[in-house]
């Protein structure tokens, strides 16, 4: 079976590293699903998960807050602004904090405040989102 070579990499240092049959990502326009052979791409990615999955009908998960995909026909590197893998979300930590984005937003006044307001609140329902998901929710 044909694989691709994974690399999920942030600021911190290299996330994962390894061969998938399939890669799933949250681009800005859409969730992608890149399998081996792929047209290269390059496109912004949005808060979310990303999703591996190996010959062995394994999977793991990512948190993602944003950053770059790039493909090319062997090789799919995410970029990430910041990542997390999916055992350490915390679902009360995401909850709260989406919580907290919600009040900011409210007591946002200038555009900035309100765009800033809004992307964390992004962020903070796509982790939580993740993190319902990865504990067996919907």
């Amino acid at each position: 079976m044909a694989t691709i070579l994974v690399d999920i990499v942030s600021a911190e240092g290299e996330i994962y590293s390894g061969d998938a049959v399939m890669v799933f990502a949250p681009a800005k326009m859409g969730e992608v699903g890149i399998a081996p052979r792929h047209a290269p791409l390059l496109t912004a990615l949005k808060p979310g998960e990303v999703r591996v999955q190996d010959a062995e009908g394994g999977e793991e998960s990512f948190y993602i807050t944003g950053g770059m995909l790039e493909v090319q026909p062997t090789q799919v590197t995410v970029l990430a602004d910041t990542a997390l893998r999916g055992d350490q979300l915390d679902e009360a930590a995401a909850l709260a904090a989406q919580r907290d984005a919600e009040k900011a937003l409210e007591g946002a006044s200038e555009e900035t405040d309100l765009k800033r307001a809004m992307r964390e609140l992004e962020e903070a329902r796509a982790r939580y989102r993740a993190a319902q998901k990865l504990k067996g929710k919907k």
